[in-house]
């Protein structure tokens, strides 16, 4: 079957604002550390193991979640969502127990950013628009988020400065119950949408055991294990990080706010060049490129100026492995599953933002600095630039017969 080259906008806009509330809220996580830490007298540790099974929860949630999705429809995913992570964030502002910290901040956000992510909103955009305009919506989603996370990143500093830290979680809480409203514009599941229709029918099952047996996808999945790794840890402890070595607060801030600045043009750079060239070794350039780039901010001179430009280049660098990476799952499998088989990578990715966060708060604790988790993130970023080389991007041999 043959689809239509427009482009659904609402979809797009309302997908967009979705990627906006959910990646953006959990980004602006880090901001509440030390405040709450000095608030119930809790360590980095605790406060790090919190937002770790988060992101645990975030990966392992995605796949159950695409499958949902795909089956029952997006919007009932992304409602329940909604619903989770704004329980969540209110758990986090008034538990005072440790126990509701980890289930609020950590389970209840995590399982709700899963069904309100990437990965569910740009498998509903790849069944509603052709092959060839795929890598662009998945860029305008991307940027979106980055997009969330430029903007709520200044406005929570601002939030806890005046009116703290308590009531600035139940504005964030408050706001992304808009996202189950947004999500009726996302409809509708793999069978409803004109991408997936024409699409050879197979089980869950098959499509799990086809992957599982694709050397590329193993690849794939193996790499993005190290953009979690990296971008959760900056993420959280990048804001104590820049306090531990003595500057100031606001630079953090203003460093988040560029990262996810500068990375809507690389979400929307890595679209226009991931469509035109090789997605495996755009990818690797990538990897490689953050391992340059961390290396060169420990190394040399640690300043506000330093971190301003640090912030700009990983900004760039930041989400842009995201487009690519989906576009790649659904060159190789196609979209009927892309959100469970799309979820599957994904739960790679939040493996390693579990570790990521909870080896930042674990070693600083053991040692006083974060330094080996820099070098450790530098290792990991060479390494996913070895395992994207070999990756053919092309279908799979059943698609392609």
């Amino acid at each position: 079957m043959q689809m239509k080259s427009n482009i659904p906008w609402m979809i797009i806009i309302c997908g967009c604002l979705i990627a906006m509330l959910s990646f953006g809220g959990r980004s602006s996580m880090g901001f509440f550390q030390l405040p709450i830490i000095e608030a119930r007298g809790w360590d980095r540790t605790t406060f790090g193991l919190a937002m770790a099974i988060q992101n645990l929860l975030w990966g392992a949630g995605q796949p159950l979640f695409g499958a949902i999705s795909d089956k029952y429809g997006t919007w009932r995913v992304l409602a329940l969502g909604g619903v989770l992570y704004a329980v969540g964030l209110l758990m986090m502002a008034f538990g005072e127990n440790v126990w509701m910290l980890h289930l609020g901040g950590g389970i209840l956000m995590g399982l709700g950013v899963a069904a309100s992510s990437f990965t569910i909103i740009m498998a509903s955009f790849a069944r509603n628009v052709s092959a060839e305009k795929r890598m662009f919506v998945f860029g305008l989603g991307t940027a979106a988020g980055s997009a969330g996370m430029a903007f709520l990143s200044p406005i929570s500093v601002a939030m806890i400065d005046a009116f703290g830290w308590q009531e600035a979680l139940v504005w964030i809480s408050a706001a992304v119950m808009l996202i189950p409203l947004l999500g009726i514009a996302l409809r509708g599941n793999a069978k409803t949408n004109p991408a997936a229709k024409a699409e050879f029918e197979q089980t869950i099952g098959e499509a799990l055991k086809e992957a599982f047996a694709h050397k590329s996808y193993l690849l794939l999945t193996a790499g993005f294990f190290v953009c979690g790794f990296q971008v959760a840890f900056i993420t959280v402890h990048f804001p104590p990080y820049l306090a531990d070595i003595g500057i100031a607060a606001k630079y953090a801030g203003i460093a988040l706010f560029l990262i996810g600045f500068f990375n809507i043009a690389g979400s929307l750079g890595s679209g226009y060049i991931g469509q035109r060239y090789s997605k495996p070794a755009f990818l690797t350039y990538i990897y490689l490129a953050r391992s340059i780039t961390i290396t060169a901010f420990l190394l040399l001179p640690q300043n506000p100026i330093s971190v301003v430009i640090f912030a700009c280049v990983m900004g760039i660098l930041w989400l842009s492995t995201v487009p690519p990476t989906n576009a790649l799952v659904a060159v190789m499998f196609g979209t009927r599953y892309l959100g469970l088989l799309g979820g599957v990578v994904f739960f790679s990715h939040q493996v390693g933002s579990f570790l990521g966060v909870w080896l930042g708060g674990y070693l600083y604790d053991l040692y006083g600095t974060y330094d080996p988790v820099w070098w450790l993130g530098v290792a990991l970023g060479l390494f996913a630039a070895i395992v994207h080389w070999p990756i053919r991007e092309q279908p799979y041999p059943r698609m392609a017969n």
